[in-house]
């Protein structure tokens, strides 16, 4: 969710790797420089989902493109609900490696206060979202005590063995 420490996790894990790219899913929704439409909220609009539908669409191109090029790709985006049956789909024939990060709320709320946002109080549902509504596959973390380092050396030490998820039609 907003606030996780996912992008700072991302980019210390790509930079980590020998060969690796970060594909930012936030900057490719701002490549959309007219009618762009961020997600509004848990119901969003048409628009907004299918905005965020080829969001993830072309960031999982880029991924693949990135990959066949002899690079890690790393994705950094915000998977959860039915948008990981979105991510399976895209990634069909893919094995890769899933990594959730699972902080808990009131440590999201003060690493927004940190910054000096609020967000958690417009996307606080992701948490209820990620916790009930989302398949557990792929390697979850809660990273509330770590720093982006630490949790980036424990996904090098078990996303290995258990962060591997299969891209495929989602199960019915």
């Amino acid at each position: 969710m907003q606030g996780a420490g996912k992008t700072t996790v991302a980019d210390v894990l790509a930079r980590r790797l020998e060969r690796a790219a970060r594909v930012n899913s936030d900057a490719l929704q701002e490549l959309i420089v007219s009618g762009g439409r961020w997600p509004e909220d848990r119901v969003m609009s048409e628009e907004a989902l299918r905005q965020l539908r080829l969001r993830l669409h072309n960031a999982c191109l880029l991924a693949r493109s990135f990959v066949a090029a002899g690079f890690t790709a790393v994705i950094d985006d915000i998977v959860i609900g039915a948008r990981l049956d979105d991510l399976l789909k895209e990634l069909k024939g893919q094995r890769c490696l899933f990594v959730m990060l699972t902080p808990r709320l009131e440590v999201v709320q003060e690493r927004e206060r940190g910054r000096g946002t609020r967000l958690w109080e417009q996307w606080g549902w992701m948490d209820d979202e990620i916790r009930t509504s989302t398949r557990r596959v792929g390697l979850w973390l809660d990273s509330s005590d770590q720093t982006a380092e630490e949790t980036v050396d424990e996904i090098l030490r078990r996303a290995w063995s258990e962060g591997w998820v299969d891209g495929q039609e989602p199960e019915v």
